[in-house]
């Protein structure tokens, strides 16, 4: 990334996996109560930002199908310009390189990262806290982006405590589906009564798996389960191929509620060489502990 008094360069806005996904209960106001541990990766769409004199905000190339007043994005940035009453403007160009419907957070990174970004950019130095309730606002995931730390999540999303993972490498395959995050969670065969955990009871998982050799690679794939897989590879063959597939050669779960299906490996050499044997889009990557532009909140 390159920084100057106008312009920020190559923002990366990291994908997430998510390592567990407990659906504990649904709201009145419709929401689920959820815990997981969100795992952000060296992997994501690059954003570039022009800070503008004039308060307008541009999105620059859309993608199609995808309105400019539903990319969140652009909803980040406006949201943030209401809020701080800042008169700047800015230009937004997404390098897209994260599939849609894959349950890897895309369109949420894309707008916690807007609003890092713009928080420097514009010179405002709000705190992570004020830019957290900002984020919910866009979505569930998005607060965590902002929280910039792999963490055990509860809530919807938004209750957040910071956890140390290991340094990893994953296998994320992706099949070409797309798969809506609204249809997941209305579906009737949803399970939504998972016993709550305790976040220690993920952390004596890791302090055993860390004390053993012999787990290595077992940890944390083997720690839970990802509710929505159930109706995920009911209701479309090809995930579940994926998931017969690389299930063969590691422990693999579902990221989200999407259709991306993923890994752990204990080197990056065993990764590759199964992405060889890969008959489908897929990608190796590296665990992150922070998210690129963690310090431009406080």
């Amino acid at each position: 990334m390159i920084e100057t008094e106008e312009t920020l360069f190559d923002c990366l806005a990291p994908a997430k996996l998510n390592l567990f996904l407990h659906v504990i209960s649904r709201r009145d106001d419709r929401y689920h109560e959820l815990q997981t541990v969100f795992q952000l990766l060296d992997w994501g769409d690059v954003l570039h930002f022009r800070r503008r004199d004039d308060g307008e905000v541009r999105y620059l190339q859309p993608l199609d199908g995808i309105p400019e007043r539903t990319e969140l994005s652009v909803q980040a940035a406006k949201l943030l310009q209401h809020h701080s009453g800042c008169h700047y403007g800015v230009e937004i160009y997404i390098d897209k390189r994260l599939p849609i419907g894959a349950g890897i957070g895309g369109g949420s990174s894309d707008a916690a990262t807007t609003l890092l970004a713009l928080n420097r950019l514009w010179r405002l130095y709000l705190p992570r806290t004020i830019l957290q309730a900002l984020a919910l606002k866009l979505g569930a995931d998005v607060p965590f982006f902002i929280f910039g730390r792999n963490a055990f999540a509860q809530g919807i999303g938004e209750q957040l405590q910071p956890v140390h993972l290991p340094a990893r490498t994953f296998l994320v395959v992706k099949p070409a589906v797309h798969i809506l995050t609204s249809e997941i969670f209305s579906s009737e065969t949803l399970t939504r009564d998972t016993k709550r955990i305790k976040i220690m009871d993920f952390l004596a998982q890791q302090n055993i798996a860390n004390s053993n050799a012999t787990l290595t690679g077992s940890w944390p794939d083997n720690f839970g389960q990802n509710d929505m897989q159930e109706v995920v590879v009911k209701k479309y063959v090809e995930v579940a191929r994926v998931l017969d597939w690389l299930s063969a050669i590691r422990p693999a779960r579902i990221t989200g509620s999407g259709s991306a299906v993923f890994a752990a490996f204990s080197s990056r050499s065993e990764a590759i060489q199964a992405k060889l044997l890969s008959g489908w889009e897929s990608i190796v990557v590296s665990s992150l502990d922070y998210h690129p532009l963690y310090t431009f909140a406080s």
